[in-house]
């Protein structure tokens, strides 16, 4: 891991924030302009934090024999741009200039394939378990740092914009600690 330098920002890397390249992403449409963050929660193996998996796994380094659970993952290829850990650590998978592959399926004001036009952040977390004071703090610091730099419009929680097959961030993420600018 390393820390994002000035000259990272014009290609998409955040400074201040730990680069992890991941391999899961591609160039977003030509014209697109990001206006969207999907918020997400993560953990690997699921209820347990602080591991190697969610890097693994936005890595395709993944052991599928490493958990039972892990067996169900083999062959996936998922990203997102930035993963806010429980201490409050920022890693930055995808440049925000690609396009990560962290939505899936999905629908935004009508608008389908939102991993065209938004920027995905994954706090580890689960449905089971409130989110850490330094998470809110690290989300918001990033959220006004990418205000800044994207004309962003809304902030959307996975299951938002994947009703009826996803559920994150959770009933444990409480939207009113989150700085919905504007």
């Amino acid at each position: 891991m390393t820390p994002a330098g000035a000259e990272g920002v014009d290609a998409g890397w955040l400074p201040g924030a730990l680069q992890m390249p991941s391999p899961n992403c591609d160039e977003r449409p030509p014209d697109e302009v990001v206006r969207l963050v999907v918020i997400h929660a993560i953990s690997l193996p699921p209820g347990e934090f602080g591991g190697p998996g969610i890097i693994d796994l936005f890595s395709n380094r993944l052991d599928p024999e490493a958990h039972p659970y892990f067996r169900e993952l083999r062959g996936l290829r998922v990203s997102s741009h930035f993963l806010v850990r429980r201490d409050g650590t920022l890693i930055q998978f995808v440049p925000c200039s690609r396009r990560a592959w962290h939505a899936g399926v999905s629908n935004w004001m009508g608008r389908t394939n939102c991993n065209d036009f938004s920027i995905g952040i994954e706090l580890e977390g689960c449905d089971e378990v409130a989110f850490e004071d330094a998470q809110y703090l690290a989300l918001n610091r990033l959220l006004a740092d990418l205000r800044r730099r994207y004309p962003i419009e809304a902030l959307a929680g996975h299951s938002e914009i994947a009703p009826g097959r996803k559920t994150d961030p959770g009933p444990h993420f409480d939207w009113h600690r989150v700085d919905a600018g504007g």
